[in-house]
């Protein structure tokens, strides 16, 4: 039912494991292939193509549903519609991406508006800086980069817009950033005409479903226990939890069964304390989606 397009490049592998997660597998003949098909009915079939292609292929109703970056939209004004954020980039999950401003570290401008008219500058986003520069009412000159943007100052340019997470790539060829142009995301995007397809729509809220319950279970646990009626409520203050945790009496009177989601990350220094506060029989379970 669905034509669907995902990222090729530095997106690539954590799409197709996000997409996994949520059991909608991406089978293909080779890493190579562009083409590949997902065994759900909804799906009719599946490209992989540059991110900076998507938004249009979407808009002109190539495709009904996509995933792009946030930059990749505002790059090419596509029509779009926005179904979900979807919390992640190739760092990992919560990782979001800057599209900045970089000078080399003896330019004395502070911000966008200290670089005077003229100021050449190297990017992939040529329609957002010439927009950004307009806004502030400067004349700049953009020469359009296919790669290695940061190697072109200061012999070809001034300066560079380009997309970073931590700055650090920035930093080790002597730049510095002085402005934030835009904060960008992983957006889950539709054709505007398929959206308002009922059949397709109700394809296309199920893939949102799927991915953001797949997005929520990263980095969290299960965790289950047993414990005596005289250490639940002290058990139960140092348990933590999304909301709040199940607690289910035990067919044995006197003991009840404790269950809560935790992050990963805390269960190392958390299942030492729970013994300590007289938790037994400890279970840690992996979750593999969580839909609110």
């Amino acid at each position: 039912m669905l034509k669907f397009v995902v990222p090729k490049g530095s997106l690539e592998e954590q799409t197709l494991r996000l997409l996994e997660q949520a059991d909608l597998r991406v089978r293909r003949g080779s890493s190579r292939d562009y083409h590949g098909r997902i065994d759900d009915e909804r799906i009719e079939r599946v490209s992989l193509l540059r991110p900076q292609e998507i938004p249009r292929y979407v808009e002109e109703g190539f495709f009904d549903l996509g995933i792009t970056g946030r930059d990749w939209v505002e790059e090419t004004d596509a029509t779009v519609d926005v179904l979900a954020s979807l919390e992640y980039a190739k760092g990992g999950v919560g990782f979001g991406v800057k599209i900045v401003l970089a000078v080399p570290q003896s330019d004395p401008a502070e911000q966008a508006a200290d670089l005077p008219n003229g100021t050449r500058i190297s990017t992939e986003y040529p329609n957002l800086v010439r927009r950004y520069f307009e806004r502030l009412g400067t004349e700049v000159r953009v020469f359009e980069s296919y790669g290695a943007t940061e190697a072109k100052v200061p012999e070809i340019v001034d300066a560079i817009v380009d997309v970073s997470e931590t700055g650090g790539t920035l930093r080790a060829h002597g730049m510095k950033i002085i402005e934030t142009l835009l904060e960008s995301e992983v957006l889950l995007i539709a054709n505007p005409v398929a959206a308002v397809d009922a059949e397709k729509r109700r394809a296309m809220d199920d893939v949102t479903t799927l991915l953001l319950g797949a997005l929520r279970a990263q980095g969290r646990v299960l965790i289950k226990l047993n414990v005596s009626e005289g250490n639940l409520k002290e058990l139960l203050g140092g348990l933590p939890s999304m909301k709040a945790p199940t607690v289910s009496p035990l067919a044995e009177e006197g003991s009840y069964a404790v269950e809560t989601v935790v992050e990963k990350s805390t269960v190392n220094t958390l299942i030492p304390v729970l013994k300590s506060l007289g938790a037994t029989d400890i279970l840690e379970l992996p979750i593999s989606k969580i839909v609110p």
